[in-house]
Order: C-alpha cells, then structure tokens, then sequence
C-alpha cells in the first residue's frame, strides 16, 4: 500500500478471489426453446404456462462426492411412449427437469434464464485512463487522480508564492509538474511492487493511480512468509532510494532556484510516503512486513493476519487523534498560533479521511483473509452433479428418464465411441414443456465442449475460480485424470458454495 493506506495499493495483498463470471442471456436459449415447436404450430396455452415455470435451484452431489464415472453406454433402456400432444396441462410442471417427485412441483420459482455463449476472452479490468502496460500490466489512471494533482497543484503553488515571489501565475505550472512527477514516484513505487510479484509467479491485475496514491492490484497471495515480507518491502524501499536520489540532485544544483524547490519537495514526499508506508499496520505495507514476520513466528498466515489488522486499527485512531494535535502543537513545523480555523479544519477533516482508509483497509484484509482460508472447501469434486451420457438423437424425455433412475442431475452428449462433446443446458431443459419432450432431441439443448470447459476433478479454491473465469459458462464437464467423464459442474453450485464461504466465521 501506498500513502493513502489503501488496501491493495502497493502491499503485494492480493485482491479478493471472484466467483465465477455470470453468464448473459442471449438467442442462444430462444432457439432452443423454438426448436421445440413445429414449424407453423402456434403456441399453445399449456406451452405458455409450463414455460413460464422453471426449476428449484440446483443441488451440489454432496451426498456422494466420490460418485463413480458415468460411462452408461445409451440406448439400452426402452423410451417413454409418445406422449399425447393433446392430452390436457398438467396441473404443475415438474419442480426440477430431473425430478419428477409431486410433492417438490409447490416449490417451484421464476424460470432460471441466463444461455451459455461461446467461449470469450477475459474481460480486461478498467479503471480509468490507460497510460500504458510496463511489464506487460496496465496502468489506470483514475478520475480522482486529477482532484488530487488540483489540490497539490493549488497547496504548493501557494508555498511557491512564499518561496519564490518572482514566479507570479506561473508557480501553478511549476506545481502542477510537481503534481505529475510526484505521482511518477508513487508509480515507480507501484512497480516495484509489481516486478516482484511478477518474479514470484504472482499475477497482477493491474495498476491504479487515484487520490490517494497507488494500488497494485495482485490476485495472489505469496506462498511464503519470507516472499511475503519481500514483496512488501521493496515498495517503501524504493521511495527511501527515491528521496535519496532527490536529494543527491539538490545538492548538484544552486538553493532557491524552481529546480532546488522541485527537487527539495520531490525529496521530502518520497521520504513521507516511505515513512507512512513503514508503519506496522494493514493495509500498509509496515502492516504486511509485520504480518509476515508473525506468520513465521507462529507458522500461521491467518495469525499474522489478525496481529497486524489490529494493530492497523489501533494505527488508524492514533492518526484520527494524534495528527490534529501534531500539527496544533507545531511538531510538524508550525505552531498552534500561526494556524487559522480553516487550517485546523483541513487538518482534522484529512486525519479523518486517513483513519477511515486504514480502519477499512484493516478490515478487509481481514475479511479477504477469512474467505482465503475457507477456499479449499470450494472443490470441484464434491461440487459436481452426478450425469449420465446420451446420444445425441435421444429424446429429451427418454435421456431425463435415465437420469432419473440413475439419480443424475445432468446429461453429457456422447459421440457413437463414447467420448463428449456437449452438455446439455438445464436453462434450455426447462423450457421445454413436457408434452413435447419425446420429440426434442438432446442436441438441439446441448452447448458443444470447449477445451476451457473440462475441468480436472482436482481443481480446488482459487485455482477452480480461476479456471472457470477464464471461460464463462453455465455448466462445465469434469473429468479424472484419465479422461473419464465424473459428471458436470454448475457455476450456480460453485457461486452459492462462494456465498456461503464468505459468510462462515473463521
């Protein structure tokens, strides 16, 4: 974090695991749906109505997360006979495709909508101004960043006035590029960040200047305490050799000149922002170094975690408190005489803004800590619905009726040899009315098999989120090491079982 006491700026704290990306409705579904009715057949009632009533949420196959492959060759089981297409509506539609129990039909919702579309590539954060992608990572430049470089431009410009009176009006274009170097060391220092996160096989999200200072957004945490402590270190490390810099140039050049004040203000702000971020507390980078040194200490990162969070919120009422008296006291370089109200105003409202980050940084850190360690709760394997293979000319009614007696929850579409290459979709299951499912084949619902959706049964915790944002979809196939089908994996099973991570206590 930098010297705004953000909780991602510059920390090497990683950003919050996401659930997997929901998915938009789109013609995808319709088509389905209209595949189901005959050319130059007009809707009927019961059509409406049954389609307008969809399905109880999905359940996880919990029950048996060691379920055996589903490899049930198809075609070995008679099919319904022809259902009569006017025969009268069913009272209530079934409560889930693969349910036909009656007494679930009550608990029946609004229809899930929501279609796969084909794989697309990861949407690319934002955050304002793109100014560039050093090391390949963008840099954001955000709306309040030029707020900020207003305010400095208009505070500095006013100590040119004292310093330097000849300058006149063109003291705010001296401080306005005081503004803009100064926020290339805050950069700089986000960098330096961001090039040893790299190193560690850390990937970075991006890079965001804003009011107050810089974040490096990091979507991993470092795997040791040393690494850990590294990371959060090179950042204040960096501002020290900043300030040092500045101040070996100053000397180069001749006192009172518009280079000396320039280089004296860009030395005195590095050694600030080094100086604040070395406080031990989160979201500060002093915070992350002391979470570091308690995580090898204790050998737990959650321990780490606590200690320094509270010592970040016993940092933030120290500065809510002690700044105000600092500057009334005139510790920091003017008495409690020579300031105005305004002044005192200015300077409690800041102290104010300052605790509010570093309160709310200690708290998120906090929260993010407890999501991280319930993440490996979130496995692949004991997510998955149990599934049965189909062909793909199989009648809808005939392919739900295997699954029924298998106790599946979901139909993979298999080629003559075996192997997969569909899924079909529950949101297109659902609308289908029943009287008309002996005559919809499975692959008119079916959603043909990307490489990013097979998943390994494996995959647990961050590496799971990850894999199934990179491809959004609705369902995925999940398979063993050996290829064989497991079954297939919801994204609404694996967002519900987030939710449900993030509200458990530690």
């Amino acid at each position: 974090m930098d010297e705004s006491g953000q909780p991602q700026s510059g920390t090497g704290e990683a950003t919050p695991p996401r659930p997997p990306a929901a998915v938009e409705p789109d013609a995808t579904e319709a088509r389905a749906t209209s595949e189901a009715q005959e050319p130059g057949e007009p809707e009927t009632p019961q059509d409406r109505g049954e389609r307008g009533t969809g399905a109880e949420p999905p359940r996880a196959a919990t029950e048996d997360p060691d379920h055996p492959a589903r490899e049930e060759r198809p075609g070995t089981q008679p099919a319904d006979p022809p259902a009569d297409p006017a025969a009268p509506p069913q009272d209530a539609p079934p409560a889930h495709p693969y349910d036909r129990h009656p007494e679930r039909a009550a608990a029946t919702s609004g229809k899930r909508k929501g279609a796969i579309k084909g794989p697309t590539k990861r949407p690319e954060p934002r955050g304002g101004l793109l100014m560039g992608r050093p090391f390949g990572v963008p840099v954001y430049v955000a709306p309040s960043w030029f707020l900020v470089a207003a305010l400095i431009t208009w505070v500095f410009g006013g100590q040119l006035d004292r310093v330097l009176p000849e300058l006149g009006a063109a003291r705010y274009l001296v401080s306005l590029f005081f503004a803009v170097a100064f926020y290339a060391s805050v950069l700089i220092h986000e960098l330096a960040h961001t090039v040893v996160a790299l190193r560690y096989k850390l990937p970075v999200r991006r890079i965001q200047l804003q009011f107050f200072g810089g974040v490096s957004e990091i979507e991993k945490e470092s795997e040791t305490p040393g690494r850990e402590f590294m990371l959060a270190f090179v950042g204040p490390l960096l501002s020290l050799v900043l300030s040092g810099v500045f101040y070996a140039a100053m000397r180069a050049v001749e006192p009172g000149t518009v280079p000396g004040v320039l280089l004296a203000g860009l030395m005195i702000s590095n050694l600030i922002v080094a100086a604040f971020n070395l406080l031990p507390g989160l979201p500060l980078d002093g915070g992350r170094m002391l979470r570091a040194i308690v995580w090898k200490l204790t050998g737990k990162p959650m321990t780490g975690t606590i200690a320094a969070a509270w010592v970040g919120r016993a940092l933030a009422v120290s500065v809510l408190i002690g700044l105000p008296l600092l500057t009334q006291s005139g510790a920091l370089g003017e008495g409690a005489e020579e300031s105005g109200g305004m002044d005192t105003l200015m300077d409690a409202l800041l102290a104010a803004i300052l605790a509010a980050i570093i309160w709310t940084g200690a708290g998120n850190s906090l929260r993010m800590a407890r999501l991280r360690e319930h993440l490996p709760d979130l496995r692949a394997r004991t997510l998955t619905r149990r599934a049965v293979p189909v062909e793909a000319e199989t009648p809808l009614s005939e392919a739900l009726r295997r699954a029924n007696e298998a106790g599946a929850r979901a139909l993979v579409v298999v080629d003559a040899d075996g192997d997969p290459h569909s899924l079909v979709r529950e949101a297109a299951i659902v609308g289908i009315p029943e009287h008309r499912r002996p005559w919809v084949p499975v692959s008119g619902l079916a959603q043909d098999l990307t490489d990013g959706m097979r998943v390994s049964a494996e995959l647990a915790g961050e590496e799971l989120l990850d894999t199934l944002r990179e491809t959004p979809a609705t369902e995925y196939l999940v398979v063993e090491e050996n290829g064989a089908i497991y079954g297939v994996l919801s994204a609404a099973d694996v967002e519900r079982a987030f939710v449900k991570a993030m509200a458990r206590p530690s």
